[in-house]
């Protein structure tokens, strides 16, 4: 018996299928309940806490009778001139709090905001090949024309700007340090890319949430001569600061980019919960210890993380940063078929590289958002198993 009437969906959807962590947690979660014993690596999402003193404002804020009203539109201005601070001390950059910075409910929704603000139906948008699949799912829903550009370890995952189309073309999205491949670049690459854009009248995108970790030179585009003609950025608490479910974010730029994206964000939501945003105001004010310590606690994990990598038998480059282990698989089998395999007969979950486009096809992706117990689990199971790489 028909419960409910069948209703057309939005043809937008149809450029869109459901995210593939949606599908296959899911899948884990099933598996679980049966009995198995699954281990994750696939997920990156920080297992470690806020600084106790952002969870102490957030419940002190949050217990004032005044807290709980709507909020601007255009974020705190505790927050904002946090937020600037931040970007004076961290990256040497001015940003002025009342007009170039942006407050986010998280930087995921920055990536829709800025899309559906400038993309109209045909636009060409460029976006990397591996990279964040949110990236052109955005550009679809905004039924714009995604062009991948590819990215490749023989060139240090750094776009061939020579290569690129530009007729058509109104923006690009660059992302670094570069998820999934933990690929940093230095200020004069981030300079090439800053004029070719310039060049081509092109709107340049850097999705920064990574600069902070397993990264001994963060670097904020904005810094880079000439950046704010063409240039935003766009960065997050989630990661650097341990709050990835407390959804905050920002995009800094020139005052004319802030106002309009504004225009869109404004008829979108009604502004954050205030005391998340004076907890964020808190951590943003954190020092260099907060920095060091989160660091020494991933280096240690990737310690473990290179084990596995070995174990298993993929190729890792060195050097890489953020919160995620980049590997080859070997004899050139399909990273769907090596990350199944795993899955269904070692109980071990890591991330297929094909997710994050065509150019990861060969790869797989580790997280280290994970426990040094849960890492060395794993790392015994691969040793202690019969799992043998294919040939």
């Amino acid at each position: 018996m028909k419960t409910a009437y069948d209703f057309e969906l939005a043809t937008r959807l149809g450029a869109v299928t459901e995210y593939y962590f949606s599908r296959k947690l899911r899948e884990i979660e099933e598996m679980r309940r049966a009995g198995a014993d699954v281990l994750s690596l696939g997920i990156g999402s920080p297992d470690l806490p806020p600084h106790p003193s952002v969870v102490e404002r957030l419940a002190a804020e949050s217990a004032k009778v005044s807290a709980h009203g709507y909020q601007s539109y255009r974020g705190a201005a505790e927050l904002r001139e946090a937020l600037s601070a931040w970007y004076k001390s961290r990256f040497s950059v001015e940003l002025n709090p009342e007009s170039e910075i942006l407050p986010l409910i998280g930087s995921k929704e920055g990536v829709m905001h800025t899309v559906m603000t400038y993309i109209s139906k045909g636009d060409k948008v460029l976006v990397p090949n591996p990279g964040y699949p949110t990236y052109s799912t955005a550009v679809r829903l905004a039924e714009g024309e995604v062009v991948h550009y590819s990215l490749s370890e023989e060139n240090n995952y750094m776009p061939d700007l020579e290569t690129l189309p530009t007729e058509g073309v109104k923006m690009m999205v660059v992302n670094y340090p570069h998820m999934p491949t933990g690929a940093v670049v230095t200020k004069a690459d981030l300079q090439k890319i800053v004029d070719w854009c310039r060049a081509n009248h092109i709107l340049l995108v850097n999705d920064n949430p990574y600069c902070f970790l397993r990264n001994d030179n963060p670097l904020s585009i904005l810094a880079v001569e000439g950046a704010k003609e063409v240039a935003i950025e766009l960065n997050s608490l989630s990661k650097s600061h341990n709050m990835a479910g407390w959804r905050v974010g920002m995009v800094g730029g020139a005052k004319e980019r802030i106002d309009e994206i504004l225009r869109f964000k404004s008829n979108m939501d009604s502004g954050m919960f205030l005391p998340l945003q004076l907890a964020a105001a808190t951590a943003l004010g954190l020092g260099d210890e907060w920095y060091e310590e989160q660091n020494r606690v991933y280096r240690r994990r990737e310690e473990l993380g290179l084990r596995i990598m070995e174990a298993l038998g993929l190729e890792c480059r060195p050097h890489q940063a953020g919160l995620f282990l980049w590997g080859k698989v070997p004899n050139g089998e399909n990273c769907y078929d090596f990350c199944d395999r795993l899955l269904y007969e070692k109980h071990i979950f890591v991330t297929p590289g094909g997710v994050f486009g065509s150019e990861g096809m060969q790869y797989v992706r580790i997280s280290l958002c994970a426990s040094e117990e849960l890492l060395q689990r794993v790392l015994c199971r691969i040793q202690n198993a019969e799992f043998k790489m294919q040939n």
